[in-house]
């Protein structure tokens, strides 16, 4: 599900049953616009609250936590718009029959409405800004969900002709119920009935930008697939965070886990320095939907630096099936490559997969494709990717060249923040 899809529901959806409140000569003016806005900003901020909670089934309706994500984001961008229009113009008419749901003195309705829209732009600006260091930055998101609540009171207390048994007051009581939900458990609940495990540090690897980390259960390890990623979060001062991470492993019956990670961040730097065999840490895990297509004539794989990790984990699944008809392309730097490119080249000739390391980043990736697509009609090639934002568009653009469908493209977003 891609991301304009949630928002242009939750705006139809609040706009017929915001119209059916007011009188059909009002319709076209600004303060209705303005009460539309003003609700539809309610919702995106009540659907991001929800998909924030990480539960099973909703990343199952948006294709993987990645998607989610996304779409989280861009709710908190196209409140703020709504919001902001609803600040400026006044969202009420005389013709209206406008009554507070809940009753509050003028003072603080006022005070209310204008915390309610420093707390939607604290949270969108927060969200959207990488130059706070993650700890912080983790630590004031948390906040999401009481200053939601603090708008939801702006909705309650001020003049409107949406009364709660009204179809948009049904609406916007069951999405600000929802979204109450979701956050209470992301911001209480989660760590203690979230899907976790309890391992133990059993190797590090260490190079010059990278650590690759393998995990053993305490207790028992969690079954996973193939190219999904974990939380991880070490029992360490300073590493306690939970940082998303591509299982580079297949299933072992041990219940070992490994990760290969790239020190690029203030985290993953302090984690490359710190961490040692013998540390505890907690995996919330798995998340993703990242599989290998069922039915294809030619697979063509492609990983940009780090975003090599799932397809590391899909040449060791010894239930994946033939590879004969895979091919991995791998874009690197070979003085930053972890693993190496020969390392990547002796694992991917045990299992009879075709490998393309291509240490200049992506110069020739579009010869590349023609060539590993060149003999197979297009609709049957299936190309799955992980990697940079930059990196992906250079694959879309190479696909376009080859006739090869954009729908044929399968891929996980990069970067959560």
């Amino acid at each position: 599900m891609k991301p304009r899809y949630p928002v242009l529901g939750i705006l139809l959806v609040t706009t017929l049953t915001v119209l059916l409140e007011i009188p059909s000569v009002t319709w076209l003016t600004s303060a209705t616009l303005s009460l539309i806005l003003g609700a539809s900003a309610l919702a995106c901020m009540a659907l991001s609250c929800l998909l924030a909670s990480r539960w099973r089934w909703v990343e199952r309706l948006f294709g993987g936590l990645d998607r989610v994500y996304e779409t989280h984001k861009w709710l908190g961008i196209w409140a703020l718009v709504g919001a902001s229009y609803h600040l400026v113009f006044k969202a009420n008419l005389d013709s209206w029959n406008s009554v507070p749901i809940l009753e509050l003195s003028k003072y603080w309705t006022r005070m209310v409405r204008q915390l309610s829209y420093l707390a939607l732009g604290l949270i969108v600006l927060l969200a959207l800004n990488r130059n706070i260091p993650y700890g912080q930055w983790r630590w004031w998101h948390k906040l999401s969900g009481p200053l939601f609540a603090i708008v939801i009171l702006h909705w309650l207390s001020f003049k409107s002709p949406i009364a709660l048994k009204t179809p948009s007051g049904i609406w916007l009581t069951l999405l600000c119920g929802l979204g109450l939900l979701g956050a209470l458990y992301k911001l209480l609940l989660y760590p203690w009935l979230a899907r976790a495990g309890e391992y133990r540090i059993s190797a590090v690897r260490l190079e010059k930008h990278a650590l690759h980390l393998e995990l053993t259960p305490l207790h028992r390890g969690f079954a996973f697939q193939a190219g999904q990623f974990a939380f991880l979060a070490l029992q360490e001062k300073g590493l306690r965070e939970p940082h998303p991470f591509t299982i580079a492993c297949a299933h072992a019956g041990d219940g070992r886990i490994e990760f290969v990670i790239r020190a690029l961040g203030d985290y993953t730097q302090r984690l490359r320095q710190q961490v040692k065999v013998g540390m505890r840490a907690n995996v919330y895990a798995p998340y993703g939907r990242f599989q290998r297509p069922l039915q294809a004539g030619r697979e063509i794989w492609i990983g940009g630096g780090v975003g090599i990790s799932p397809f590391i984990a899909w040449l060791q699944d010894a239930a994946a099936g033939q590879f004969d008809k895979a091919s991995l392309v791998y874009c690197c730097n070979p003085s930053r490559a972890f693993p190496s490119v020969s390392t990547l080249q002796g694992l991917a000739e045990e299992r009879g997969v075709d490998f393309i390391g291509h240490t200049d980043g992506a110069e020739r990736l579009g010869d590349t494709l023609k060539r590993l697509a060149g003999d197979t009609d297009p609709r049957q090639v299936q190309i799955s990717f992980c990697g940079p934002k930059g990196l992906l568009e250079r694959v879309k653009a190479s696909m376009r060249d080859c006739a090869i469908p954009e729908r044929n493209l399968h891929y996980e977003l990069f970067e959560f923040r």
